[in-house]
């Protein structure tokens, strides 16, 4: 069998769509103005796979979401782990957006044509095992991505797992109230925040930071955790038990990458 192309058989798709139903069903009015994202995390073969999948990333996807008003931000793990992942993080303007892309893309003839060699590849030459995926809606607070400077070195993606949906929605609240402002005020570099529509660990939401290296990002969070204004925060008691798990990983952007 072909391979597929990049969103071709998206089970967060289905999945999306499936929960959107009853919601419609129910009168409850789209979300819209905000950005969508697809996070996939790529467990890669080894070898070459890394540079081909950049190929279809940066010769098919990119130049498709770009004429949309997307972007692709490509990274691989500041741990350097074996067998290698490679973070994909494509922008979307909307939830609409998103799943009306996804059908593009499979009748577009010239994204096909800029695919054709990634999809003909064979069966027994993969370029990776298997993918995770994550569909993020953006924050009312920034409502879009924010590009990183161009000194960027660093991203810090962050997500915060919550022990059920009410805690979920009481640190999105904190957030955009509160401690995004702080975040800014510090010099910690947003690049998006979203929530978690679907994937893996939720309830949760997730984020990401830049910084121009390690040393940056140490300076930048070692005046965060005393600001008398995060302490302020932290013990209101609205914002109480919102987090249960922090997942932190370090990412390096790769050449090509658009974020």
């Amino acid at each position: 069998m072909k391979r597929r192309t990049f969103i071709r058989n998206s089970a967060v798709a289905a999945g999306v769509a499936a929960a959107a139903a009853p919601l419609a069903a129910a009168g409850q009015p789209a979300v819209s103005g905000k950005e969508v994202y697809e996070l996939r995390i790529y467990q890669l073969t080894g070898g070459g796979a890394k540079n081909q999948l950049k190929n279809y990333l940066t010769g098919a996807v990119m130049p498709f979401l770009n004429s949309k008003g997307g972007k692709v931000g490509i990274f691989s793990e500041y741990s350097l782990e074996d067998p290698p992942k490679l973070y994909v993080l494509c922008s979307f303007p909307d939830m609409a957006g998103y799943f009306s892309l996804l059908q593009e893309m499979e009748t577009n003839p010239g994204f096909q044509e800029k695919a054709r060699t990634y999809n003909e590849l064979p069966a027994d030459k993969p370029l990776f095992e298997r993918y995770e995926t994550l569909l993020l809606e953006a924050f009312d607070a920034i409502p879009k991505l924010r590009q990183p400077g161009q000194e960027r070195g660093l991203l810090e993606l962050r997500i915060y797992e919550s022990y059920n949906e009410d805690a979920g929605r009481r640190k999105i609240l904190m957030f955009n109230k509160e401690e995004l402002p702080l975040f800014d005020k510090l010099g910690l570099n947003a690049v998006f925040f979203g929530k978690n529509v679907a994937g893996g660990f939720m309830p949760a939401l997730t984020y990401m930071l830049w910084f121009k290296d390690m040393a940056h990002r140490t300076e930048a969070w070692s005046k965060f955790g005393p600001h008398p204004e995060w302490i302020a925060m932290r013990d209101k008691p609205e914002y109480a038990n919102t987090v249960s798990k922090v997942r932190k990983i370090f990412l390096l952007p790769e050449e090509g990458s658009q974020i």
